[in-house]
């Protein structure tokens, strides 16, 4: 706990530097110790969540085609978290007055450890206020983002019936709105409702995915100040600072590997082997509050795997099947999709939706979707992790990569 506690202390420290939401030019802090003020040391938390959930029937699997031959719909997990929330009388937290971040532990079940697995998620977290209902209680929201590991994977001979997933390790993502209610200076409990998703991001297959709909109660311990740690006040920014709207642009380059497969006259058809995605976006945004960016991308990829069902050339020795390497022009796309990120300390969460205007053939066309959470690493430079739909409904594949925000107004810190 101890190495924990140092890694997000600096990484807190280090962003009296990074993401900008304030004009160049505006008046610095007096005080520019790399040694933070003792009054603006920042608050610690430790949670505990219990988060029971109904687990939806996405797959036959979950309809009772296991070896139990029972419905599978009951889920449970459990929640070990530390977090660090900003001091009142920090820059930060003045603007954020309400925030914490930090990492957290869970084990989940599905109460089938034989065929499924009882997997252990390791998460970042964020916390916020989405309204104040009275000067103890508030309505709150908190997302998740991390990989789950411990799955018991897909096996024609071992484990045929679960044909859920086919990774040991499948990305967890987790959103939900809560009630937080301050008992004390010390202790929260919150409770709540949320959903949580995981999949391995169309790396492997088979690879339905694990949704679930649920409740949650939790209890957290502060630990700092007695003076920092009453309800905090409205957000408002430093003396001498004042957010000025003005576009920054982000260039962000990814790649990824996902699988290929599609159904043929009633047959599930898998290509053997993975294949790469590449791609490149252009985002210019307006910045219109310090937490609210909005703007047009311009999305660019190759995929390797795109309208390889057109280019079949029989099977080898094996059964397998075989292709021609379809022309780059059939699996090279771009598109414009429309964006909206949420700018909070550390974290920004992107969410687009597009269209590809230029593309040839049926797996490159029609519109997509994006989730991206974006950790700065400096100033300017921001580690990307996204997912990409098509048409809504169906899994794409991942994007790991990273981005640079040109004309990033500085801030002083996250």
């Amino acid at each position: 706990m101890k190495t924990i506690h140092k890694l997000l202390t600096a990484l807190l420290l280090a962003g009296q530097s990074v993401n900008g939401l304030w004009a160049q030019g505006d008046a610095m802090p007096a005080h520019t110790d790399t040694v933070p003020h003792p009054l603006h040391r920042p608050i610690h938390k430790i949670s505990l969540d219990i988060r029971p959930a109904y687990l939806t029937p996405t797959n036959s699997f979950f309809k009772g085609d296991n070896a139990n031959q029972q419905r599978m719909n009951k889920f449970l997990s459990g929640h070990l978290k530390y977090g660090l929330q900003f001091n009142p009388e920090s820059p930060l937290g003045m603007m954020y007055p309400h925030t914490t971040q930090g990492i957290g532990l869970a084990v989940n079940t599905l109460f089938n450890d034989t065929e499924i697995g009882t997997p252990v998620a390791i998460y970042a977290f964020q916390t916020s206020r989405i309204a104040s209902l009275s000067s103890r209680l508030s309505l709150d929201y908190e997302w998740n983002f991390g990989a789950s590991f411990g799955w018991k994977k897909y096996d024609e001979e071992t484990n045929p019936y679960n044909t859920v997933t086919s990774s040991k390790i499948n990305a967890y993502i987790n959103l939900g709105f809560f009630l937080n209610w301050q008992l004390s200076p010390c202790w929260n409990f919150t409770a709540g409702v949320e959903g949580t998703h995981f999949s391995n991001g169309n790396s492997h297959y088979p690879n339905s995915g694990v949704n679930t709909i649920g409740a949650r109660i939790g209890i957290t311990r502060n630990f700092g100040d007695a003076r920092t740690l009453m309800p905090a006040q409205a957000a408002r920014p430093p003396q001498g600072r004042t957010f000025v709207p003005h576009i920054s642009y982000d260039l962000v380059v990814y790649g990824a590997t996902k699988i290929r497969g599609w159904v043929e006259e009633y047959n599930s058809v898998l290509v053997p082997g993975s294949f790469g995605v590449a791609g490149i976006n252009f985002n210019p945004m307006y910045n219109f509050h310090r937490v609210l960016r909005a703007g047009i991308s311009i999305d660019a990829q190759y995929d390797e795997s795109a309208n390889l069902r057109d280019h079949q050339a029989g099977t080898n020795e094996k059964g397998d099947l075989k292709f021609y390497r379809p022309p780059f022009k059939e699996q090279f796309n771009a598109g414009l999709s429309a964006r909206i990120e949420f700018v909070m300390p550390v974290f920004s969460i992107n969410l687009g939706v597009g269209y590809h205007f230029l593309h040839k053939g049926n797996d490159t066309k029609g519109c997509y979707q994006v989730l991206a959470l974006k950790t700065s690493l400096t100033r300017n430079l921001y580690l990307h992790i996204g997912y990409q739909l098509q048409n809504f409904h169906d899994p794409n594949h991942l994007m790991l990569g990273l981005g640079w925000r040109f004309n990033n107004r500085r801030t002083g810190m996250f």
